[in-house]
């Protein structure tokens, strides 16, 4: 195969990211709360009235391309740096161009600054002078929080805007584009996308406008033109790399399953016979004791905390004391999870919490949970209602909604009927019987 069959044209020289990106604020996909009608980036641009700002928001939501689009719209010269890169002397440069500007043809400059965080304190400090003179518009473009990571001197002359990962309806939008345009996207290969494999792909993407796009140009140059970009494609390109951990024949493994499998089943005595036949066979007790740590919290869980604490102590015996002091210890533990009662509740919560998350995008914390120790925080409305349970009628703020936003309260955790568990389950009982007496609707 040619070259030219192995690396199909896509489009030249830019990423399908770059090429893609907005040329006009309707194109603009995303971000309708600092946007939309009435909002206050909106009038500000509407109004002719720009300012100097912070973009504070996660990668790839339109940071860099909304400071491109301010200054077109506002008819501005626009200089742009990375704070990676640069330093005071290219600060410097920048005040001289936005002179030259103003002399030359009376327009206004923006000094964008992308990773601004990545500034230090007399770096940042270099910009004051130029901001507040009105030489030039300076916006900020961070990952981090301000609060902690810029000068109160540059952010008090500067307003802070928080933009937020793209929803999978913007995301969508994107993939729609980048498949049409034809000039500057994928619209003359005439691809098209599987339901399946769009969502995968929005999944993958995590709310990251620029992720999404590489992944969806990476998938097009691995399908021929007018064809179907589908699951099994993308799930490839996706794959995870990780490597199985495999140090031991099968006989091994089966031998870990099999004491495994005995502790689960409350029977001590076979228990230790598979205990004894991995130490009689050169297993590595250290690497039974954790596995026996594992089993402790995966089957017996709260139902009796105390098998988690003797599992870590033999652990902790048998690197101390090594062989074979150190067994008699792990077998001890073995026993006491074999005959403690059984719940695997919190082993199949986590399980079922983990799946969910791994499939939904990054909700931020409402508000009302964040913490605020500055002012900029409590002006956002950081931690603004919250309910500290401590000065609540016994000790419970019944009704208050702990969830992100966009999720409705889901119960994981269900308490077995042994040991201690049947306690925790009829507290937790008791505590929903609070926040349904409460009547409190969610925020």
């Amino acid at each position: 195969m040619s070259e030219a069959g192995l690396f199909p044209d896509r489009g030249t020289h830019q990423p399908l990211a770059a090429r893609m990106r907005p040329a006009t604020l309707d194109e603009y996909t995303g971000q309708a709360h600092l946007l939309g009608p009435s909002r206050p980036l909106r009038v500000a641009l509407e109004q002719g009235a720009l300012h100097s700002m912070i973009f504070w928001g996660p990668p790839g939501v339109g940071k860099t391309t909304l400071a491109r689009l301010l200054a077109t719209l506002a008819d501005a010269h626009f200089v742009s740096i990375s704070a990676v890169l640069a330093g005071v002397k290219d600060i410097r440069q920048a005040v001289e161009v936005a002179r030259q500007q103003a002399s030359q043809s009376g327009r206004q400059t923006i000094l964008f600054v992308d990773e601004v965080h990545r500034f230090n304190k007399s770096q940042q400090d270099a910009f004051l002078p130029y901001v507040e003179d009105g030489t030039l518009l300076f916006i900020g473009a961070t990952t981090e929080n301000p609060s902690f990571e810029l000068n109160n001197a540059l952010l008090s002359r500067a307003r802070v805007y928080v933009l937020k990962a793209l929803d999978e309806d913007s995301l969508s939008i994107l993939i729609d584009r980048a498949l049409t345009d034809v000039e500057r996207g994928l619209g003359r290969h005439a691809l098209s996308v599987s339901d399946e494999a769009r969502g995968i792909l929005l999944d993958a993407a995590d709310g990251d406008a620029r992720r999404l796009l590489n992944l969806l140009e990476i998938a097009a140059d691995l399908v021929d033109d007018g064809g179907t970009i589908d699951t099994a494609l993308v799930s490839d390109l996706l794959n995870d790399t990780r490597r199985r951990f495999d140090k031991g024949g099968e006989a091994f493994y089966d031998q870990i399953s099999a004491l495994h499998k005995s502790v689960r089943g409350s029977n001590p005595d076979a228990s230790l016979y598979w205990f004894a036949r991995m130490i009689d066979g050169g297993a590595d007790p250290l690497f039974v004791a954790r596995r026996v740590v594992r089993m402790a919290s995966e089957e017996v869980g709260n139902a009796d905390p105390r098998a988690l604490t003797l599992a870590l102590n033999a652990w902790d015996v048998q690197e101390r004391l090594g062989s074979p002091e150190g067994e008699l210890a792990v077998a001890q533990a073995v026993v006491y999870i074999a005959c403690a009662p059984k719940s695997n509740a919190v082993y199949k919560a986590f399980n079922a919490v983990m799946k969910d998350v791994a499939s939904q995008p990054s909700y931020e914390p409402p508000l009302h949970l964040r913490n605020a120790p500055t002012k900029l925080m409590k002006e956002l409305g950081y931690s603004e209602g919250y309910r500290y349970a401590h000065n609540e009628p016994q000790a419970y703020a019944a009704g208050e909604d702990y969830f992100p936003e966009e999720l409705e309260p889901k119960r994981y955790y269900e308490p077995a009927d042994r040991g201690l568990e049947l306690k925790i389950g009829q507290k937790l009982e008791y505590l929903r019987s609070l926040d349904a007496a409460s009547g409190t609707k969610r925020r």
